[in-house]
């Protein structure tokens, strides 16, 4: 039975996601770096810094006023706490929630209409929102940078490894290039290959290493793993929260290409979130969101894994597996050795 209670939750979790996606447009609008730099203004004034339309501006200074995110005196808006939080630029930046709560209504949108016929278009329909797929991979570098740089790079030795003889690193998936930026600015000898099938990822991870003044180190280029050769052997691989794409085409067939890319000794860093074991534990608050991303990724013909299936992958091609996990055991990285 619905209670007066239950609607008042469920109004404000409504709030909640009118407040994020609001967030969202003065996210990719960059208003809120805009009106940072002006310290305060009219809308009219914030339209003109950020080179928008003045009507959609005012009313998008009026909502944000109402959800917190600016101050207002005497017709002349601030950022407030909340609104500063969202620039993409702060640590700790808001920014990737914003862009989530878009981006889970677009593909709870395409999952309820393919739900009727099974179709399953793949990683397309990350690019039909034109909005958002420029900003997926700084949601991904901003919300897990941090984790990578702090925590996983120092626990895992295979990247020590590589980095004191010099090695190159292949990031399969690499987006826009933040996690070989992250790992080359801890081992400051090895050499990095990105490879991505967006072209504007490719576009964004050029010119944000050369800015970073990497460069020199970092090579980035647009492939596909079912066609692709390299170059020379890598010392290591690695596939940051893209193994599941590939998953369902031909497991076997993949690890066989990874091993046989190494050289003596290297190293596969599969990077995914840990599906767990029991369908209990996706109670838990840290598992909900997984639970509700897998859904989408099933729409992109793609499924989460358990740690213990990636494991398994390795030794059936005769390679060492040793998992890592992190994040109170929601984030896995299994290590893969020739």
């Amino acid at each position: 039975m619905v209670t007066d209670d239950m609607k008042s939750l469920f109004r404000e979790q409504l709030q909640g996601a009118q407040g994020l996606q609001l967030a969202y447009i003065g996210v990719v609008n960059h208003l809120f770096e805009a009106l940072h730099r002006l310290g305060q203004a009219t809308s009219q004034q914030l339209a003109e810094a950020a080179v928008m339309d003045a009507g959609y501006v005012l009313r998008w200074c009026e909502a944000a006023y109402a959800f917190g995110y600016l101050e207002l005196e005497d017709d002349r808006f601030r950022l407030s706490t909340q609104g500063e939080a969202m620039r993409p630029e702060v640590e700790n930046s808001l920014m990737p929630l914003a862009v989530q709560s878009v981006l889970t209504a677009h593909m709870a949108e395409r999952a309820a209409g393919l739900m009727r016929t099974g179709e399953r278009p793949g990683e397309a329909v990350l690019a039909e929102r034109e909005t958002v797929l420029p900003w997926f991979g700084p949601m991904l570098e901003s919300g897990f940078s941090g984790l990578f740089q702090n925590t996983i790079c120092p626990a895992v030795p295979a990247f020590e490894a590589v980095n004191a003889r010099a090695g190159l690193a292949v990031d399969l998936g690499c987006g826009n290039g933040w996690y070989l930026r992250a790992l080359a600015s801890r081992c400051s000898q090895l050499r990095g290959l990105g490879i991505d099938g967006f072209g504007e990822n490719i576009r964004q991870a050029r010119a944000v290493a050369q800015k970073a003044g990497l460069g020199n180190r970092l090579n980035f280029m647009e492939g596909d793993i079912h066609t692709l050769t390299l170059d020379e052997p890598a010392d290591l691989i690695a596939m940051n929260r893209a193994l599941h794409h590939v998953w369902e085409k031909d497991v076997h067939q993949l690890f066989s290409w990874l091993k046989g890319n190494l050289k003596a000794g290297g190293y596969v860093v599969i990077w995914e979130p840990a599906w767990p074991a029991s369908r209990a534990t996706l109670r838990q608050p840290p598992y909900r969101g997984m639970s509700f991303q897998n859904l989408t990724e099933h729409v992109q013909g793609n499924h989460f894994l358990r740690p213990d299936e990636i494991a398994g992958a390795f030794e059936a091609v005769g390679m060492t597996a040793r998992i890592h996990l992190f994040a109170n055991d929601t984030e896995a990285v299994v290590v893969g050795q020739v």
